[in-house]
């Protein structure tokens, strides 16, 4: 079998600064519970998964793997690195698309106070291996999840 997939990497970096009108704790419990989380992380109805895992604490990983409606597999796989309870997460994922490396990245996400609301500053350092993701699909995708939270959030719970 050869190797016919043009092997390259492209580096960026991106940052999204969003506020939502509610607790830093009501955001932390968002990202950091995992039924919460279960609820705006993921693909949605259209994603049926097959392995889901959220172990959160430094070392701990995340895990979801599984299969777009008539579409490729798709597997996100993350491991915490700092964790300082109500202000920040940093953890480091790989994802893969029916088994092809797309990338892998070092996110953190930081909440601080805004009046009352708060805000959420996500920044991704990432890299996208061959061609097969891109920068701006990463981010608006990161955008629809940051969209997710704030859906959740204006939810009673």
């Amino acid at each position: 079998m050869s190797d016919t997939i043009e092997r390259s990497q492209t580096h960026a970096t991106f940052v999204i600064e969003r506020t939502y009108p509610a607790s830093i704790a009501a955001v932390w419990h968002a990202l950091t519970d995992n039924d919460a989380r279960d609820q705006w992380f993921g693909g949605g109805p259209e994603f049926d998964v097959h392995h889901k895992a959220h172990d959160l604490r430094v070392g701990g990983r995340a895990v979801e793997a599984g299969r777009w409606r008539n579409g490729p597999t798709s597997r996100f796989e993350s491991t915490y690195t700092d964790i300082v309870e109500a202000h920040r997460l940093v953890f480091t994922y790989d994802m893969w698309v029916d088994d092809q490396h797309l990338s892998t990245s070092l996110t953190t996400i930081v909440v601080e106070p805004d009046g009352e609301n708060t805000r959420l500053t996500y920044t991704e350092q990432g890299v996208h291996f061959d061609g097969l993701d891109s920068v701006e699909g990463r981010e608006e995708g990161t955008r629809g999840l940051l969209e997710n939270i704030a859906s959740f959030l204006a939810r009673p719970h």
